[in-house]
């Protein structure tokens, strides 16, 4: 069984209508980049949150 540090506790990710789309599945033919973004502010996020210090 895989143990995460913190996995309870939340993060918070700002992101477009459209990242939090693409998460999901949608494809958007004329900005391929939109995915791209999304999971590097959710990676970013879940990094910054095992990363602190004070955790």
């Amino acid at each position: 069984m895989l143990q995460i540090p913190h996995g309870e506790e939340i993060i918070r990710v700002e992101m477009t209508v459209k990242e939090a789309l693409a998460l999901t599945g949608t494809k958007f033919a004329l900005n391929q980049k939109v995915e791209t973004d999304a999971i590097k502010k959710l990676k970013q996020s879940i990094a910054d949150k095992l990363l602190t210090p004070n955790h």
